[in-house]
């Protein structure tokens, strides 16, 4: 087996391209009230892309605005600071990892990704937490895959194998080849992206049953990547719905009636954020 110290990973994380400075500059600003939105709109202008993907997200139903959007200061005056920064941040982390050769399907990552934060987002009421924050986490929950995929492309390739021939979970095979999971290697680069310490933890224990049952953050994304992979929305074929927190699924407290409308509402809304964010 190959094992990789968490030193070296650390390192490689230390090379990996910041995310845009307009991202670095909302996650600094997580906890202050006085945020100039208007500022904040001029530096998304700047970058067409980021502009144009925002904008098509907040005319969309995920946020179900009365009237169109048609420009960057409206969609901040309109969705406000909180909402803009998870839809900005969003943006940039799904152009941040270039794909690259040697068997792994990035789109069916992103896509995994996607429908998690939209299913964490949805659940973060009936757990107390943030919606916008649990959609971050949600997203993020698996990017630790991503640092590994690139920056050790053999040594995944081998947690592959080994996976497929032992039809364990992913996390699970990374432990027993390379000695560390995606979990820790995500949060780690949550920490070095400086995301809010309540995401870097949420990333790092969403695997993580015997730590889940005060609720809260962590809970919401492992549920909501349960959620997506019962629902098979990255479409691969071989996904594995992972163990489950009793006590964690006890404390959401739902019906099945108002299960089903979840499940539901998180594939329909993942159509129509899929098309906008990973296109």
């Amino acid at each position: 087996m190959t094992r990789l110290s968490f030193e070296h990973i650390i390192r490689q994380i230390q090379e990996l391209p910041s995310l845009p400075v307009v991202v670095l500059e909302l996650l600094s600003s997580m906890d202050q009230d006085d945020t100039d939105v208007h500022v904040l709109a001029q530096k998304i202008e700047l970058d067409q892309g980021l502009a144009a993907k925002t904008l098509r997200i907040a005319n969309s139903s995920f946020y179900g605005m009365q009237s169109k959007v048609t420009s960057i200061p409206q969609a901040v005056s309109v969705l406000g600071f909180h909402s803009i920064r998870t839809v900005v941040t969003a943006c940039a982390l799904t152009g941040s990892f270039a794909p690259v050769s040697g068997g792994f399907d990035f789109q069916a990552f992103w896509r995994h990704s996607l429908a998690t934060a939209i299913a964490a987002r949805l659940l973060a009421p009936h757990l107390r937490v943030n919606p916008e924050t649990a959609f971050t986490a949600g997203l993020l929950h698996d990017l630790g895959t991503l640092v590994l995929v690139t920056r050790f492309p053999a040594e995944h390739a081998l947690v592959r194998s080994y996976r497929q021939a032992h039809d364990c979970q992913m996390a699970d095979a990374e432990l027993a080849v390379i000695g560390i999971d995606h979990a820790q290697v995500g949060s780690a680069l949550a920490a070095y992206w400086k995301f809010p310490e309540a995401i870097q933890q949420a990333v790092a224990d969403h695997h993580s049953i015997d730590r889940l049952e005060a609720g809260g953050l962590p809970l919401a994304v492992h549920l909501a990547n349960a959620v997506a992979l019962a629902l098979d929305l990255a479409g691969v074929d071989d996904a594995l719905v992972p163990p489950l927190s009793p006590a964690g699924w006890r404390s959401v407290a739902l019906d099945e009636q108002a299960w089903l409308a979840l499940l539901g509402q998180t594939e329909h809304t993942f159509d129509e954020m899929s098309r906008i964010m990973l296109a």
